[in-house]
């Protein structure tokens, strides 16, 4: 699903170079469920960036999905993006004034499906975490929980290839972060392919697999 070979990434702040990544080998497989941890400015913010096609790395080679997107242009990267992959972030990024089900469906429309299609897969979304008895609600009508599925949905409803989440329990407390965790393990029992950026050991524990990064280099697999 994610091969990187020899990946680098290297910012111009003024006169200086800060190197974020120094050469990152990984491989995903298809089905897998990976935790990524690494301390403040160890690189895993970049190194989700260059998983999700937010960023272009400045060199190695970058295989997603048997589609080489290290050399792509910014538009095909987008292509990529809506097509492949679904984000969730620690602060949920929903819109105030917009009910669940309309979350849901509006990243649908970058597909081009029509109206109804787009309505059916953002209800079919919400039923999967949960949420077919608040799907008329707005976000302040919900909690912190209920805001976090509507943003898993959102990123179900593409049918992505990888889910990729940052830090997506952060933001709630310990039994309703232990929820959502049971979602992301729902998921990946029915095959779907997901990365978590995290710090929390225990968010980690949930992962088949967590790879440690520091400095920008991978240092350490656990199976």
């Amino acid at each position: 699903m994610i091969k990187m070979k020899n990946i680098t990434k290297t910012y111009h702040m003024g006169t200086q170079e800060v190197h974020a990544l120094r050469g990152v080998d990984l491989q995903v497989e298809k089905g897998e469920f990976v935790a990524i941890m690494g301390p403040s400015g160890s690189g895993k913010s970049t190194l989700m960036n260059v998983i999700g096609c937010l960023d272009a790395p400045t060199g190695g080679t970058y295989i997603l999905d048997d589609v080489d997107v290290s050399q792509m242009s910014d538009n095909q990267q987008a292509r990529v993006r809506n097509q492949r992959i679904g984000f969730v972030f620690q602060q949920f990024n929903l819109l105030p004034r917009t009910t669940a089900l309309k979350q849901v469906a509006l990243p649908l429309m970058y597909g081009g499906l029509g109206r109804g299609e787009r309505l059916k897969r953002a209800k079919e979304a919400l039923t999967a975490v949960g949420l077919n008895e608040r799907m008329d609600h707005k976000p302040d009508e919900l909690s912190g929980g209920q805001q976090q599925r509507v943003a898993i949905a959102r990123a179900l409803a593409t049918n992505p290839s990888i889910i990729l989440a940052d830090e997506p329990t952060g933001a709630l407390d310990t039994t309703t972060g232990e929820e959502i965790l049971g979602i992301f393990k729902q998921l990946n029992s029915q095959g779907i392919t997901i990365v978590v950026i995290t710090h929390d050991p225990d968010v980690a524990a949930v992962a088949q697999r967590t790879i440690w990064i520091r400095d920008g280099v991978i240092q350490e697999h656990h199976g």
